[in-house]
Parts: C-alpha cells; structure tokens; sequence
C-alpha cells in the first residue's frame, strides 16, 4: 500500500514541478509591487501551464502519428504539443507588449514601482480637483 503511494507519487514528479511553478509564479504575481517582476511571475505561470499540457500529451509507449503496419500502434496525440507551440509565440508577444508598457510607464512616472505610481496618479488627481481630496479618506 505505501510503496504504491510512494511510487504513485515518484511517479508523476512532472505533475509536482507543475504545481511548484504554478504557485510561485501566481505568488510572484501578485506579491511584488514592481512591474517588471509581476512579468517575470506571469512568465513562471505560464511555463508552468505549459509544461502540465505537454505532460498531459504525453502517452507512455505512444509512437509519432505515423501510420505504421502495425494495428495495435498507440499513437501520440499531436495537438497539444502543436497547442503549446502556439501558446509559446502569444506568451512572447505578451511578454514584450508588456516590457515596452513598464518601458512608457517608466519614461512617464519615472518608476515601475505600482505604489509610486499611484502615489502620483493621486497627487495628480487632487492637482486637478482638490476637494476631491477630502472625500478620498485616509
């Protein structure tokens, strides 16, 4: 029974490393205040996201989808792997949507940190309508 388990567990160490990834780059995330390491969290995640597609394609004893002479082949399915090709080319174009937004960000606040930037989002807002101020609270 626990060397079952304990093979079990062995076993889908890939599906472990998943879940690693995937939690510290949702804490990255949503943790840092900078904008550049929310990217690189967001970057973790979806590595991690594709790394657990990949490991459901993945057929033990499976060939290519190559017909061959046997009839009892086990075939791989493609589709994800083709899928995660996919999702590798939008998450590059994310990631430099995103680097050239902190770069504006950066040349307009003088920082990618998001509590300045607010600190200055708010000290333009009560420029502009002071008595706004009052009502924001504390």
């Amino acid at each position: 029974m626990m060397s079952e388990l304990l093979s079990q567990v062995v076993g889908s160490y890939n599906y472990w490393i998943v879940v690693f990834l995937m939690m510290t780059g949702f804490y990255i995330l949503i943790s840092r205040g900078n904008l550049i390491k929310k990217l690189v969290g967001l970057n973790v995640f979806q590595t991690s996201v594709f790394m657990l597609y990949i490991s459901l394609g993945k057929i033990t004893g499976g060939t290519a989808p190559i017909l061959v002479d046997d009839p009892e082949a086990l075939y791989s399915n493609p589709l994800p792997h083709v899928l995660i090709l996919t999702a590798i080319v939008v998450g590059i174009a994310t990631t430099s949507v995103g680097l050239a937004l902190a770069v504006r960000i950066k040349e307009a606040y003088g920082t990618v940190e998001e509590d300045e930037i607010n600190e200055i989002e708010a000290g333009i807002d009560d420029r502009r309508a002071p008595g706004r101020a009052a009502l924001r609270g504390p």
